[in-house]
Formats: C-alpha cells, sequence, structure tokens
C-alpha cells in the first residue's frame, strides 16, 4: 500500500485532517498509528479501504493505492479483498443474527466453496474465544465481545491488510492479551500488513515494530521503528499529548529524580529490570544509591466514614435480565456521596448492565435501587437525569442534535434556562473541551476522542450531582483524557459523585477512592482501591490484571523504597541535591524537558 501527500477534508469542515500524509506499508509490518485526537486517525483508516471518498462524503487530496490500485479508480466492494476494517465502533459492521454467520458473511460474499467458507470462520471465531457462543445473537455480546467478533470477521476475509481502530478498547486484559496473541499468529506468516490505531500501548507495544505519528495539525510527526519514535522521542510525544506505555510514563519521571534508565523501558518488565539494574539518584557527585529527598505523595484516597458520607445510591438484591439471559444476580452496593468508585471487571461481567441501571437507562424491578432515598424504578426519565447524568460507551448512542452546540444546549432548554445563560454555558463547556471550532459541526462528524469529550459534555452541563461514565477515556488522547479526568476530580471535589467503568487499571489506581470488583454478575469485592489491588489472587481470579506500575515496581530490591508505589503521583518528581553537591555537579541541560503527570501534576 502507497500513500503519498494525504489530506482529507469532510463535508462541512475547512481544515484537512490528515493534512499531509506520505508511507508505505508493506506485508509482515506491523505499524502503530499515533496521533492527538482530532488529528485525522480514523479519518486516514477510512481511506485505506476507499470507504473515502465512496461511502463518507469527504474531499481527498493526494492519493492512497492498494496493490497498485488507486482508491478512487475502484469501487468499496473490491477494496474489501484487500482491506480488512476493525472500526472503532464494532456496532457499526455487524449486520447478521448469529455469530457464525457473522464471520462467515464477507467470505459468503466472496464466493468461496462452502468448506472454505465453514473452516475460515471456526477459525477465526477460535482465535478469538468465541467458538462456544457461534449460535449466539451477536446483540447478546458485551462491549468487548462485539469488538473480538468484529475482529474474528477482518481475520476470515484473509486480507493482505488488516487495519484496526482501537481494537482492544472495550476489552479486559484477558481479551486484550488473546487479541494480540491472534494477531501475532496471523502477522508471523509474513503475508500480511497490520495498520493499528491503538492507545493502550502497554498491550500494543511489544506487537508492533514501526510507529507513525500525526501531529494537532494531521502532519506526519514521526514515522520509524519502536526504539526510534517511542524510546528515542518519548519527550516530545508527552508533550505532544501523544499516548505511552504507563512504563515510559514512569520512566520519565525517574530519570528526572536521577535514576539512570537509558535506554527507555516500555514495558513492566524492561522497566522492573532496568530499576534492578539502574544506579539511584545522586547527592553528591559521582556517589550513587545515596537516597534522594522523597517528593511530597499524593495522598492514598481515603474512604469517607459513612457517618459523615450516608449513601446516595442504595442497590438492593438487583437481578437483571437481558432477554432470556440473567446478568445480574442479587447485586448488593452502597455508594456514599461524594465518592470517586470505579466498577472493574472482565468482559460479560455486568458492568455496563449494573450501571445502566442504577441511571435508569434499563428498566428494574421496584425497590431494588434508591437514589437519595427515591426508587429509580417509580422515577421518569427527566426528573432522574437531574439527579444523574450518564455517559453511554459508544458516545453515538446518546446524540440528537444535528450540531454540537445544539447537542450541548439541549439539556439546558428542556430545563427553561434562559436563551442568554444558555448560550453562555454552552459555550464556556465547548472550550473547556476544545470544541469549541466544532460548534456548527455534525455530532456523527466529530472524531472518536472529540464525540467522547461531547457525550461527557451533555452529561455535564446540566449539573446533576450524580456522574456515570462507561469507558471514559475510549478514543481520548493522553492530553485530552488527563484533562477529563481532571475535571471529574474536580467536580469530585466540589461533591459531585463520580462512578466509572472501566478497563484500564492505572486510571483506577490514580483515580478512584474506591474499587468494586464484578464477577459473573455478582459483586466479587467491594473496597478502598489500594486494598482491593493489594489482592493480586483476586484480580487475577476476576480475569483482570494488576496496574502496569505495580507490576513494574513490585518486589523491587535494589530500590525497595519504590516498590510500594502504586501510582505516577507517588513516584518521586526531580533531583534534590545538597548545596555543597550543586556545586560539584553537571549542569541541567537546557533542553531538558519539563516533565508533567497525567492530570498536569508536577
Amino acid at each position: 500500500m502507497r500513500v503519498r501527500d494525504l489530506a482529507i477534508t469532510h463535508d462541512g469542515e475547512s481544515t484537512p485532517a490528515p493534512a499531509s500524509v506520505t508511507f508505505d506499508l508493506h506485508p509482515g509490518e506491523v505499524v502503530l498509528l499515533l496521533g492527538p485526537s482530532g488529528s485525522g486517525k480514523s479519518t486516514l483508516t477510512l481511506a485505506l479501504n476507499g470507504l473515502i471518498p465512496h461511502a463518507v462524503p469527504a474531499a481527498l487530496h493526494g492519493a492512497v493505492e492498494v496493490t497498485g490500485v488507486d482508491t478512487r479508480a475502484t469501487t468499496v466492494a473490491a477494496l474489501s479483498t484487500q482491506v480488512g476494517m476493525v472500526f472503532q465502533d464494532p456496532d457499526a459492521q455487524l449486520v447478521t443474527g448469529t455469530l457464525f454467520d457473522e464471520v462467515a458473511f464477507g467470505v459468503e460474499n466472496l464466493r468461496m466453496p462452502v468448506a472454505e467458507v465453514l473452516a475460515r470462520a471456526e477459525v477465526a471465531l477460535r482465535r478469538v474465544g468465541l467458538w462456544e457462543r457461534r449460535g449466539e445473537n451477536p446483540d447478546r455480546l458485551s462491549g468487548g465481545g462485539r469488538q473480538r467478533l468484529a475482529i474474528a470477521c477482518a481475520l476470515a476475509m484473509g486480507s493482505p491488510l488488516l487495519v484496526l481502530d482501537e481494537p482492544t478498547a472495550n476489552l479486559d486484559p484477558q481479551g486484550i492479551e488473546e487479541t494480540y496473541a491472534a494477531l501475532a499468529e496471523v502477522v508471523a506468516a509474513g503475508d500480511r500488513a497490520v495498520l493499528l490505531v491503538e492507545h493502550n500501548l502497554d498491550a500494543a507495544v511489544g506487537f508492533v515494530d514501526r510507529v507513525i505519528v500525526l501531529d494537532q495539525d494531521g502532519m506526519l510527526a514521526a514515522d520509524g521503528t519502536v526504539d526510534a519514535v517511542l524510546r528515542d522521542r518519548a519527550d516530545e510525544l508527552h508533550r505532544m499529548g501523544v499516548w505511552l506505555p504507563v512504563s515510559a510514563l514512569a520512566a520519565l519521571r525517574l530519570r528526572a529524580a536521577g535514576y539512570a534508565l537509558d535506554p527507555l523501558p516500555l514495558s513492566p518488565g524492561e522497566l522492573h529490570a532496568a530499576l534492578e539494574a539502574a544506579e539511584g539518584p545522586s547527592t553528591t557527585s559521582g556517589t550513587t544509591n545515596t537516597p534522594v529527598a522523597e517528593a511530597t505523595p499524593v495522598a492514598e484516597p481515603v474512604e469517607a466514614p459513612p457517618a459523615a458520607n450516608p449513601p446516595i445510591i442504595s442497590v438492593r438484591d438487583l437481578t437483571l435480565r437481558r432477554g432470556r439471559t440473567e446478568v445480574l444476580h442479587g447485586v448488593s452496593l452502597d455508594v456514599a456521596a461524594g465518592e470517586f468508585v470505579a466498577v472493574v471487571g472482565a468482559n460479560g461481567a455486568g458492568k455496563t448492565s449494573l450501571i445502566q441501571a442504577i441511571a435508569g437507562v434499563v428498566p428494574i424491578p421496584r425497590g431494588t435501587i434508591r437514589i437519595g432515598g427515591v426508587d429509580v424504578a417509580r422515577t421518569d426519565a427527566r426528573t432522574l437525569s437531574r439527579q444523574v447524568g450518564f455517559v453511554f460507551q459508544n458516545p453515538e448512542h446518546q446524540f440528537i442534535a444535528h450540531t454540537v452546540f445544539d447537542e450541548i444546549a439541549h439539556g439546558l432548554r428542556l430545563q427553561h434556562v434562559a436563551d442568554d445563560e444558555v448560550r453562555e454555558r454552552t459555550e464556556a463547556l465547548l472550550v473547556r473541551f476544545g470544541l469549541e471550532n466544532k460548534a456548527d459541526s455534525h455530532p456523527f462528524l466529530l472524531s472518536g476522542g472529540q464525540k467522547r469529550r461531547l457525550s461527557v459534555g451533555t452529561a455535564l452541563v446540566a449539573g446533576a450531582s450524580i456522574l456515570v461514565l462507561d469507558e471514559p477515556t475510549f478514543g481520548q488522547d493522553r492530553a485530552r483524557a488527563d484533562e477529563l479526568l481532571t475535571l471529574l476530580e474536580e467536580l469530585n471535589a466540589d461533591g459531585t459523585t463520580i462512578i466509572v467503568v472501566t478497563h484500564d487499571m492505572q486510571l483506577v489506581t490514580e483515580h478512584a477512592v474506591r474499587t468494586v470488583v464484578l464477577a459473573d454478575g455478582r459483586v466479587r469485592t467491594a473496597g478502598p482501591t489500594a486494598e482491593v489491588f493489594a489482592d493480586a489472587e483476586l484480580i487475577e481470579g476476576a480475569g483482570l490484571r494488576l496496574p502496569p506500575l505495580r507490576r513494574a515496581l513490585g518486589g523491587l530490591t535494589r530500590h525497595p523504597d519504590l516498590a510500594r508505589i502504586a501510582r505516577l503521583g507517588d513516584l518521586p518528581a526531580a533531583l534534590t541535591v545538597t548545596p555543597a553537591a550543586a556545586a560539584e555537579a553537571p549542569a541541567t541541560p537546557a533542553s531538558a524537558p519539563a516533565f508533567t503527570l497525567p492530570g498536569g501534576r508536577a
């Protein structure tokens, strides 16, 4: 595949994104495409199989060639045999009534022999762990299950190029590992290329061998090996707002504190090994292993006493069905006013069902959930929305207006807020979420990250006292995810109760006061986050994994002071030296970048 000077401008937009991109893809390559939200990553992927310009209205300048044919000169149907796509939203490509039929559908349209169709469908479903559920309706799958099904559909087509847009965003840690293992098997033959758009670099970094980076303006900022881009230009990417692996973020901070970590570690295993071999920070020139004066640790969140914060949400013996399947079994849970709670668990554990029940999105039995003492099952949707703001896993499921401005303003207009105040509050929120230049755009034309920010904005604008978010950082670049999480912490500090469902265990460790672990539709445990993640056996048993930083620092012997740290904010921030040592120590290069933690903390 050849991409030359590619620039794409969506209908109704004046600025192209991507703006000018040139690269080649070769068989056997696994290429990671990075860039801030809005840089044009997903738009670029839609051009690779001809959806742009044939199906999505947009102006395409430059050229995309697949097997020597310009995509503008052929059809999407013809290109589908060469480019297999897994979209950011798996629901956009699921059309049949069973998992098996879904995977077989594309292959059948290639007019392959029946035996070949059946064999391909079985192999693909087995690779993603869905063979035993082949007769089920895709609607019965969790978001992560549908993501794996979409990947199976792409694998079955046998296309020489696989394009995967956030393929693991809705998967639990075990599902992520299985997905990358399956993709590694596919690539090992050497006859396929993979282009991967991914924010979860902790999982992806061991799979890719080349990295392409777009900047905020949609221009090509980097193209090279993992070492040349992620290791050697990590500071630059961090400043750009691009995601880095958690271990790389930790290593950048530890470098600034005086730990000798070169080359830059990218995985928990690499960081652990590097620290066991590395000299620690110095307080005198030429002297090592002298303890650094630790930065004041960020206080570990402490659960407020029940007497001080009575339950604002009370769930009692909640049993919930989806069709004929019981997805929650006698769940009981209290959430205190002002808590920041994370709900975690493997795909299909019942996380989304639980929070949808709390928000009144799905019908529930009477008396099972009370908010502020009021029975949710007896409360109308408009009244409940003033108390609970809900952000769906798929942002598009809650968009109803034709412009971004009207989408934000809708909730205020329902409350009969004066027009001047509606405009003022809506414009302020658009600026806060970096959407002021998209006010007149249709919500469906935003990037995935922009859609997520808009969905959070619509939930926030009415001022609900409880905010419930399903995968809030999905589709976000690092800078916008940090901004969103900082905003959630500010709201929480002002008294808003926050509940998040997420597969990002590091996010949970960094921000949640309390963590609820679900498994098989039941509460496995609920308690202070630090205590929950201290039980590695419980976490593994729930189909989860310990956060990357715990895996990297746990059991360190050379630097035992680091072994107890679980959050990036608790790492030492900067090298501290005595006045005498300062006179002898070499000057810090003027070009050394300032390092800022997610959330803006130094």
